[in-house]
């Protein structure tokens, strides 16, 4: 039987967070979900887990604001502000539309985004987080950072 990550062993799980394969709706992007889901986090608690915190607005967050070429600053002041209003989803993702480039890019994105880990360097990464989860045995099956992310959360068994 395949291994579990060892709870506890990447820090608190925010099971609340979108898949990493769910694609937002009014622009098609992977990860944007995810992004808005933790600006929201962060202004109803104050603050992300530190297993979360880490990488926020850093990481896949800032790689999808590099590929916009936007600050992700700019994301979370949208979030925040609709937050702050009362405006639904709706408005904050025309918001959003307007502070994104008109071509996204979008296929180029979602390829780039779920290859993620696929490097050498990528792979050897991999290992070593599978490893510090108790899972090595995962290794070679846990493929990108997108499935470390499902796996972690436990959307991958």
């Amino acid at each position: 039987m395949p291994s579990t990550p060892i709870p506890g062993s990447t820090g608190e799980i925010l099971t609340e967070l979108p898949s990493a394969y769910l694609p937002h709706p009014a622009t098609g992007l992977l990860h944007l979900p995810r992004f808005l889901a933790k600006c929201t986090y962060v202004k109803r608690h104050g603050a992300l887990p530190a297993s979360y915190a880490k990488n926020y607005k850093r990481g896949m967050d800032r790689f999808l604001c590099l590929h916009l070429g936007i600050d992700p600053a700019a994301v979370e002041q949208i979030v925040h502000e609709c937050l702050d209003a009362g405006r639904d989803d709706a408005e904050r993702d025309r918001r959003l539309c307007a502070l994104f480039p008109a071509d996204r890019h979008v296929a180029q994105w979602n390829r780039s985004y779920v290859q993620k880990g696929m490097t050498p360097a990528g792979r050897e990464f991999l290992a070593e987080a599978l490893t510090a989860m108790g899972c090595a045995d995962r290794i070679g099956q846990i493929t990108s950072v997108v499935d470390l992310i499902e796996f972690d959360e436990g959307r991958i068994e």
